[in-house]
């Protein structure tokens, strides 16, 4: 990935501005390890942040926040599209930051319907404070609103569920399945009922294809990508983390993903803090030494923030996909599920390798095409 003139600046970023949460999640440990308040990362050190093109501003939980507002200030001065993630327990502070910023995005997470949810989310009332919040925001016209969900062992057949009352709600609806992290503090998290979860993921997609909406159609390559993922195979396209998107945690470390995990590997590419421009840290030894380490990642994580870029960058991969199936769709075909491709673009073969554990930069092998056993689409 080479000199700092073939390494352009990120266009998106995740902010996890706390670590401080009052869901009791099942799915994740965030709220065991709270960050301290007085230490968090500090809306004038977002001021070093370059022009980008999307902001996530996740937690924890980020309106635990009480700077929440003095943070999207910054933010949209560096971004046309801020989204916040939030579990939606928080009605009047979201409420009074959608009046004042009328552009923000938000994201409910909601794990079910309202049992279920409360269940996986370990509080009492969680389903229906996130509904009642995106109802209020739908009445504001606040137009970049919805709410995901992380899959698990428990909510598959939920999921279905709910996508259906983002149809009818006309809000966004996006997907995410368990994953272990530093981040998430879980080392357990592992879809055994894969068969069952695979059929929902199934369903899914093939109601996204028979939606006339082109980005709906995304989310079904997106939701393909998760079933890969579960079967435990190489991502469809390789994972970039580090060059067009970033994750910066709340105490400034900047890292290349969320997916990290310290008995993998987990390395940062250095503290916001202690830069005076994000240049300077972007451009750092070791940053690139991180860069060559995500080359070589064995982990196959397949989530949004690390997806969509590629999604973008390579896009005739998955439009070529899309226009096939939608074509399908509308012959009354189902997607299959059978063959998922494999699209080289040049990445290096150890990467997604599980079997792989040496995490010290690696070039020998760059160029070289995968096993041809796999359903290989070449660039």
């Amino acid at each position: 990935m080479g000199s700092r003139r073939e390494v352009p600046l990120p266009t998106d970023v995740s902010i996890i501005t706390t670590y401080r949460c009052q869901m009791r999640c099942k799915m994740c440990n965030i709220w065991k390890y709270p960050t301290e308040e007085s230490k968090e990362i500090k809306p004038d050190v977002l001021e070093k942040l370059p022009s980008l093109k999307f902001i996530n501003v996740t937690g924890g939980e980020p309106f635990q926040r009480r700077d929440i507002e003095d943070i999207i200030k910054v933010l949209f001065t560096k971004a046309p599209r801020v989204v916040i993630s939030t579990s939606g327990w928080h009605y009047d502070r979201i409420i009074k930051l959608a009046e004042k910023y009328p552009k923000i995005g938000i994201r409910v997470s909601i794990e079910g319907l309202s049992q279920r949810n409360d269940e996986l989310r370990g509080r009492i009332g969680g389903f229906d404070s996130g509904l009642k919040v995106l109802l209020k925001l739908r009445s504001m016209g606040i137009k970049d609103i919805g709410f995901g969900i992380t899959v698990s062992n428990y909510n598959s057949n939920d999921m279905l569920w709910l996508y259906r009352l983002a149809r009818e709600m006309k809000l966004e609806f996006a997907t995410a399945t368990f994953h272990n992290s530093f981040y998430f503090h879980k080392e357990d998290n592992k879809i055994t009922n894969k068969d069952i979860v695979i059929q929902d993921f199934e369903m899914l997609i093939n109601n996204l294809l028979q939606e006339n909406n082109p980005k709906s159609w995304a989310r079904a390559f997106f939701n393909l990508g998760l079933i890969n993922y579960i079967r435990g195979q190489k991502r469809m396209l390789p994972c970039e983390a580090g060059l067009a998107n970033f994750f910066i945690e709340p105490y400034g470390d900047v890292y290349p993903c969320n997916g990290l995990e310290d008995g993998i590997w987990k390395e940062s590419m250095g503290n916001i803090n202690e830069y005076q421009t994000f240049e300077e840290l972007w451009y750092s030894e070791q940053a690139q030494k991180v860069r060559d380490m995500v080359r070589i990642c064995p982990k196959n994580c397949w989530m949004v923030g690390t997806a969509a870029p590629v999604m973008k960058k390579y896009i005739k991969h998955p439009a070529s996909w899309m226009i096939k199936n939608k074509l399908n769709s509308l012959l009354g075909k189902q997607v299959c599920i059978d063959k998922i491709p494999y699209y080289y673009v040049g990445q290096d073969v150890l990467q997604g390798d599980l079997n792989y554990s040496r995490m010290e930069p690696y070039t020998d092998t760059k160029g070289v095409k995968p096993d041809p056993g796999l359903p290989l689409i070449d660039e």
